[in-house]
């Protein structure tokens, strides 16, 4: 198949799912969704499939995206098509989407383990790109085993990576562990960075590796602690969008509970904890801070903390290498996970 043919099933994949006459079928999937895993509201999964259509799926930016890669007169894959297996993540609606998205735009086969939670986004948006094209029929299988396959890519928490190590050494892989993403503010943040901000930590309810679980907040001149009322304010409002989902308030007042008999000092707005610890991956409805004297000292933090920090995020994206406060949640096409490139690892099977 031809990358301009492949290129364009996509392109028409974006077009459906941007359609007026596709909401009501897309209404019908969401829901089915949310009755398979609560955390899969309609609205989170709605937004996901927008994000999908208008920032991976539109004829500019794919063609700027596979350009990098290859050009339209090379065959793809240079080499003979693989098959390649993806253990693909639940934490998020439609989050394995990617990796389906780059197995076939590198002209190799997908062998797809769906995840339990994220099964019916998937095994939908496979189905449409049948339906659209039935030649990706030969593309794409979703199986329960990946025996056959000739090359891995996995997601999953630490744990889960060490079984994938053992498994997958004998063929090209690319393993992913847990990672999280980190704020930085500077103390000059407006109430509409703050709001931008509340996405990126809240956001399909924190369960993202690119949801910010711990912001680092400059220490006052003279020792004074930060100010956290403007933020916890700002977001205050947002109380019964979280609330209202059981499986979230579950947490809340279970992690609320749990500083209150052990005396761990925190704030609360509501519906979101905000603690001092030197953690990275806080749980679900708490917030981590933690301070810095300068500018060099969060930079060498961040060095330090590399391997384990998906995105960072500030005001307008002022600091290097980040990313405005608002968009952590709505990654382009060259935002790799683990800051690994898929796609260059798929053209040189």
């Amino acid at each position: 198949m031809l990358l301009s043919e492949r290129l364009q099933t996509f392109v028409a994949l974006g077009d459906f799912l941007r359609s007026a006459n596709a909401q009501s079928e897309l209404n019908e999937i969401v829901q089915q969704a949310y009755y398979k895993s609560n955390w899969f509201t309609p609205e989170n999964s709605l937004n996901s499939l927008r994000a999908i259509a208008d920032e991976f799926l539109t004829t500019d930016k794919l063609t700027a995206w596979v350009g990098q890669y290859f050009t339209e007169s090379e065959a793809i894959p240079a080499k003979t098509p693989r098959l390649v297996g993806v253990v693909m993540a639940g934490n998020i609606p439609a989050v394995g989407f990617h990796d389906m998205l780059c197995v076939l735009m590198s002209g190799h086969k997908l062998m797809a383990k769906l995840s339990t939670q994220d099964f019916v986004l998937i095994h939908y948006l496979i189905k449409k790109l049948k339906e659209i094209n039935p030649s990706f029929d030969e593309l794409i299988h979703e199986v329960d085993r990946l025996n056959a396959a000739e090359a891995y890519i996995a997601t999953g928490s630490n744990n889960t990576a060490r079984y994938f190590e053992h498994y997958f050494s004998k063929k090209p892989h690319i393993i992913r562990r847990n990672r999280t993403s980190v704020g930085l503010l500077m103390g000059e943040e407006s109430e509409d960075e703050f709001l931008k901000l509340g996405h990126d930590i809240s956001d399909y309810y924190g369960l993202g590796c690119r949801n910010v679980s711990t912001i680092m907040v400059p220490a006052g001149p003279d020792g004074s602690p930060y100010d956290f009322t403007p933020l916890l304010r700002t977001l205050e409002p947002q109380v019964s969008i979280y609330l209202n989902n059981h499986k979230y308030q579950n947490n809340y007042d279970y992690n609320k509970s749990i500083y209150l008999i052990n005396g761990t000092p925190h704030l609360d707005n509501g519906y979101l904890l905000l603690t001092e610890n030197d953690g990275l991956v806080s749980p679900i409805s708490v917030l981590y801070y933690q301070t810095y004297q300068t500018q060099a000292d969060a930079a060498a933090w961040f060095t330090a903390h590399a391997s384990q920090i998906q995105v960072v995020a500030s005001a307008q994206g002022w600091y290097p290498n980040s990313v405005p406060f608002g968009t952590t949640q709505r990654p382009g096409l060259n935002d790799y996970a683990d800051g690994v490139d898929t796609m260059a690892f798929l053209k040189e099977l």
